[in-house]
C-alpha cells in the first residue's frame, strides 16, 4: 500500500515509533470508558493501538490522501473516519452529545487552536491526551512565577488538571521536526464555575499576556483606560506571569465592576 508524504503545510510529522504510539493510546486508560476521538492520525500508528482499546472511536484527518490509506488500512472503522477540518467542527455532534476523551499526534502548525478549540468544548472532553511541542507542552503545565507560564497555562489550569507525561525525541518522526515533543495529559478538574464572566476572563487573561514585561498598571489599559483610579492598587504592581488562577479570576470581577 501506497505510504503518505508527509505535507509540510498541514504540519505533519509522522511518528514512526511504535513504542510511543502505544505510550500515547495508553494515556487515554487513565479516562475509561469515554469514546475516543483522534486527531490529525496521518498513516493511523495511533490508530491501530487506539482500536485495540475497544472503545468506541473516531478519527479525524484534513488530508485526503492520508484519508484514502486510512480507508484501506482500517476498513473495521470505515464508517468513523472523517475528512474534515477538526478547528470547524462542531464536536457536539459527535458520539451524540456524549463526552469523549480527545487525543492524536497532533499537527505542530495548530496545537494551541486544538486546546482553545477543546475549551470550547470541555463539557463535552473531560479528558484530553496526546503529542505537542515541548515548549507548548512546558507552557500548559507551567506553575505561576516561571517564565513559561502565559494565557495556555491560565486559561487551561482554570478547567483542568495537568500532567506532563513525558519528552519525545525528534528522530522518532518523519520528517524529524527541529524540536523535542512531549505527550500531555489534561482531566476536567472540578471547577464547574469560574465565579466571574469567562468571557472578560479570558479578555483580562490575553490582554495582560499580550505586554507580559509590563505591570499590570500598563498591561490592563486597553480594557480600564489610562486613568482608572483602580489601577493604584498594589496589585497593578506586579505583571500577569506572577498572578495564580484564583487571583485572575479576582481581577477579572474588579475589571467588570468597573467597566459594568
Amino acid at each position: 500500500m501506497k505510504t503518505v508524504k508527509p505535507k509540510k503545510f498541514l504540519g505533519q510529522h509522522f511518528l514512526k515509533d511504535l513504542d510511543v504510539a502505544q505510550r500515547i493510546a495508553d494515556s487515554i486508560d487513565a479516562c475509561p470508558a469515554l469514546p475516543v476521538v483522534e486527531v490529525g492520525p496521518g498513516m493511523g500508528v495511533l490508530t491501530q493501538f487506539l482500536i485495540r482499546k475497544e472503545r468506541p472511536l473516531k478519527v479525524v484527518e484534513v488530508d485526503y490522501e492520508s484519508v484514502a490509506y486510512l480507508h484501506k488500512a482500517f476498513p473495521t472503522i470505515e464508517d468513523d473516519i472523517i475528512e474534515d477540518d477538526f478547528l470547524s467542527m462542531n464536536l457536539s455532534r459527535l458520539f451524540d452529545g456524549q463526552p469523549f476523551v480527545l487525543t492524536g499526534n497532533y499537527p505542530y502548525n495548530i496545537s494551541s487552536q486544538i486546546f482553545f478549540k477543546m475549551l470550547e468544548y470541555k463539557d463535552n472532553i473531560p479528558c484530553c491526551t496526546g503529542m505537542i511541542q515541548k515548549e507548548v507542552a512546558e507552557r500548559i503545565a507551567a506553575a505561576p512565577g516561571k517564565k513559561t507560564y502565559g494565557i495556555l497555562s491560565v486559561l487551561i489550569q482554570a478547567w483542568y488538571h495537568v500532567e506532563y507525561l513525558f519528552t519525545v525525541d525528534a528522530e522518532v518522526f518523519n520528517p524529524p521536526p527541529q524540536v523535542k515533543s512531549a505527550v500531555i495529559r489534561l482531566t476536567r478538574n472540578n471547577t464547574t464555575e469560574l465565579g466571574c464572566d469567562e468571557k472578560l476572563f479570558k479578555q483580562v487573561v490575553k490582554t495582560t499576556f499580550n505586554q507580559r514585561r509590563k505591570t499590570l498598571r500598563n498591561s490592563i489599559k486597553p480594557i480600564l483606560g489610562k486613568d482608572c483610579p483602580l489601577t493604584t492598587e498594589p496589585l497593578f504592581d506586579r505583571r500577569p506571569e506572577q498572578l495564580s488562577i484564583r487571583e485572575f479570576i479576582e481581577l477579572t470581577n474588579q475589571c467588570a465592576n468597573v467597566i459594568r
